[in-house]
């Protein structure tokens, strides 16, 4: 399959329930590539990650919020760039460590950078405290890694 290039963007409310859209939507798109049903399923996880990183991390769960996708292929390389405007985080090194979280309250298990890491080929995280936190997940997918040997 050749490789194409295209692009979206979608944005929604800071509410939980949006958590599902954002995965079918980025997934919806997706779909269009040759993709394997690991690739799908491993970025389908990270983008809930992030997403749910911007709602209950960035806005506190506040619906005013509004959390920002854009998602671009090209030649094979998948793009996803999560962004809210929120809190921004203090410290990235501490949030990023494995099973650290801010809301021990909420059960949360303080694996979403981890996830992300693991799961696609670069994970990029800038932040400002009080203006905002930008995740960027970049993955090259089989199909295109053959296109290369």
């Amino acid at each position: 399959m050749k490789a194409q290039r295209n692009f979206m963007t979608v944005s929604f409310a800071a509410v939980s329930q949006n958590e599902a859209f954002a995965r079918v939507a980025v997934a919806s798109f997706i779909s269009q590539l040759d993709i394997t049903m690991d690739e799908l399923e491993e970025i389908k996880t990270v983008v809930s990650e992030a997403v749910t990183n911007a709602i209950i991390h960035g806005y506190d769960e506040n619906p005013e919020g509004v959390v920002h996708i854009s998602v671009q292929i090209n030649d094979g390389v998948v793009d996803v760039v999560v962004e809210d405007q929120g809190k921004g985080i203090e410290d990235v090194e501490q949030a990023m460590q494995p099973l650290y979280t801010t809301k021990p309250e909420l059960e949360r298990s303080g694996m979403g950078f981890t996830i992300m890491e693991n799961f696609m080929d670069s994970l990029e995280v800038a932040t400002a405290v009080g203006k905002g936190t930008t995740v960027r997940l970049t993955k090259r997918l089989s199909f295109a890694k053959a296109l290369q040997n």
